[in-house]
């Protein structure tokens, strides 16, 4: 297994998500854009981890519980977009602004 055999691919899926995450004005589009910019950095470690100690099954415990980590993280994320349109009736990030006071 050559680096760049899962680094084009983390690239790309990084790239991808940067680009979700800039260009998207909706809360929930943005929470995906973030969430491919993480996997592509999950999936670049896990390769890494990979080449460094093949024998060993640490990186594969460890990406298991990234990937939990971030499953938890996007319930509640939409748990919390979910409360925002309910109670505001918003569902863009510029409309959203005004929740910081």
């Amino acid at each position: 297994m050559t680096p760049q055999e899962f680094l084009l691919p983390a690239a790309a899926l990084f790239a991808v998500g940067l680009y979700g995450a800039l260009s998207q004005q909706s809360i929930v589009m943005l929470m995906m854009g973030l969430e491919l910019m993480i996997n592509g950095l999950v999936l670049a470690v896990g390769g890494f981890w990979r080449l460094v100690a093949p024998a060993g099954a640490d990186g594969q415990v460890l990406i298991l519980v990234a990937v939990t980590v971030m499953a938890l993280e996007m319930a509640m994320g939409f748990a919390v977009t979910t409360a925002i349109f309910r109670a505001r009736e918003v569902d863009m990030t510029d409309a959203a602004g005004d929740l910081r006071g």
